[in-house]
């Protein structure tokens, strides 16, 4: 299986903007996962009854195949960017939520008594004491749905979009391996990129974890 490096040198605008297309389709959805999971891993943090709910809906709908989601989509939002930031979303959420509900659970009991006996607001603890503290957590949680959305947008092919993953239709189409094997490698350094920017985000987000090493 070789390499056709003239394809490569005449489509290299085509793969700047599927490469574009691929990581803004996968940053959107881990961005909205993110809004999302906020809000709820408070609930689930604060009110014991429903963690449960919240954490086994989301498991649940991570058993749906991504194939399937974007199907049931169709009738909603049809062939479209948004069916397939909605999908990807759907697959954060499990990773996003979780993270962060155990990443707020990791907060010491008496850090936050303290920041109570100081009469701070329950909203501002959150804000600057709980969230902050739990951000490590968070932030891998954040790395994993990132990579994970970069791998799955390629599924998308099947409703027109998909990003990279159109080089991987056309290549078996025309049993072309050129496309594939760029689309492999391109969809592999976007994963490693993107996670390597946001280790560099989480080091200059929580320097006490410094300080402590």
């Amino acid at each position: 299986m070789t390499i056709d490096w003239s394809w490569l040198g005449d489509h290299t605008d085509d793969l700047a903007s599927l490469t574009l297309s691929h990581l803004q389709a996968a940053l959107s959805a881990v961005f909205l996962g993110l809004l999302i999971s906020l809000p709820l891993a408070v609930v689930a943090h604060r009110v014991r009854a429903l963690r449960g709910v919240l954490l086994g809906l989301s498991n649940v709908l991570f058993t749906i195949p991504s194939i399937a989601i974007f199907v049931l989509l169709l009738p909603v939002s049809g062939l479209t960017r948004t069916t397939t930031v909605i999908g990807l979303t759907v697959y954060s959420l499990v990773v996003l939520l979780r993270n962060t509900v155990e990443g707020l659970d990791s907060v010491p009991v008496k850090t936050k008594e303290a920041a109570k006996a100081m009469g701070t607001r329950p909203l501002r603890t959150l804000l600057t004491v709980e969230l902050p503290l739990a951000l490590p957590v968070i932030m891998a949680g954040v790395r994993i749905a990132t990579v994970m959305s970069i791998s799955l947008v390629s599924v998308a092919t099947y409703i027109g979009d998909g990003g990279l993953g159109q080089l991987f239709t056309d290549g078996f189409q025309r049993n072309f391996p050129t496309p594939v094997i760029v689309g492999v490698v391109l969809t592999l350094l976007l994963a490693l990129v993107a996670d390597a920017l946001l280790v560099a985000v989480q080091y200059v987000l929580t320097p006490w974890t410094r300080r402590r090493a």
